[in-house]
């Protein structure tokens, strides 16, 4: 992959009607699967959000953005976590962001969902994640966000759901159904998690720019004092934020070579003004996972 070729950091540019937020990548067969919150303002003002999808071979040429969820503020599927492989399948994980009543942002609603697919195109209808156990019904889970799927670096076979309650919460699976609840920490929004080797570091957001934290145990963690915001000081495409840092390893794929963060940013003003408008996706990437290389 040619990295001298890109001419801007950013990949999806938004405007006072669209926005690009909450990226998360997948690489298969020589394609970049780019999948995110596509936030659209209609004319008389109403916003809904979908979750949606492009592709590209080079990071430079994307193909038109596909729609993977209805027009529905009841359910607004949206913020991706990260693909997956179960059962010979492709799983995907999102949130609804319930905002039905005209809300700012996503209501008490708000679940999580996993959608399961052959193609990494055509998703099947979403299931909902019962990360607090079978036991607890839909209505007493509490709002939750943002989840993310890895399985665990010492047994095969078993998952983790990060997501965003109280914290960050954990939740473990055999079978990506039943769940068991396994606790919480402080942490971020937008959690991102990769096995780097013996720890796992986790990329969350804090109000702005992108944290990490390391951990052997999902337990124990040490936080990185340092926050990633890249070139954001003269991006005013991201000076009102940068946000949802997502990572992607791809160190050992010949056709790549680099580590790719992928992360939304809005501005010039703040998402609390611009929520809805002016966000875009950019990346940015790394030969070792903590110094991070970008287009200025």
């Amino acid at each position: 992959m040619d990295f001298t070729a890109f001419t801007s950091p950013v990949l999806l540019r938004g405007d006072a009607h669209t926005a690009y937020r909450d990226p998360a990548a997948y690489f298969h067969a020589g394609v970049f699967y780019l999948y995110f919150t596509l936030v659209e303002t209609e004319p008389d003002g109403t916003v809904y959000l979908y979750l949606a999808m492009t592709t590209s071979t080079d990071l430079i040429r994307f193909t038109p953005v596909r729609k993977l969820s209805p027009r529905d503020r009841t359910l607004n599927l949206s913020s991706p976590g990260n693909v997956i492989r179960f059962g010979g399948r492709f799983c995907l994980c999102c949130q609804s962001y319930c905002r039905e009543n005209g809300e700012k942002y996503g209501n008490a609603n708000c679940r999580l969902w996993l959608l399961r697919s052959d193609d990494l195109v055509h998703w099947d209808a979403p299931e909902l994640l019962r990360v607090k156990g079978d036991a607890v019904p839909r209505e007493e889970m509490g709002r939750m966000i943002d989840p993310y799927l890895l399985e665990d670096k010492d047994e095969p076979g078993k998952y983790w759901c990060f997501y965003k309650q109280n914290g960050v919460s954990l939740s473990s699976s055999r079978d990506l159904e039943h769940w068991e609840y396994a606790g919480h920490t402080d942490c971020g929004e937008n959690v991102c998690v990769e096995v780097v080797g013996s720890e796992y570091w986790l990329w969350h957001s804090p109000p702005n720019g992108i944290g990490l934290m390391r951990s052997s145990d999902l337990i124990h963690w040490e936080r990185d004092e340092t926050l990633i915001t890249l070139g954001q000081r003269d991006w005013p495409w991201a000076q009102g934020r940068l946000t949802a840092g997502a990572v992607l390893d791809l160190r050992r794929e010949p056709a790549v070579g680099k580590a790719l963060l992928f992360f939304h940013g809005t501005g010039p003003e703040d998402e609390r003004t611009v929520f809805d408008q002016y966000a875009g996706i950019g990346f940015a990437w790394s030969d070792d996972l903590t110094h991070w290389e970008y287009i200025r």
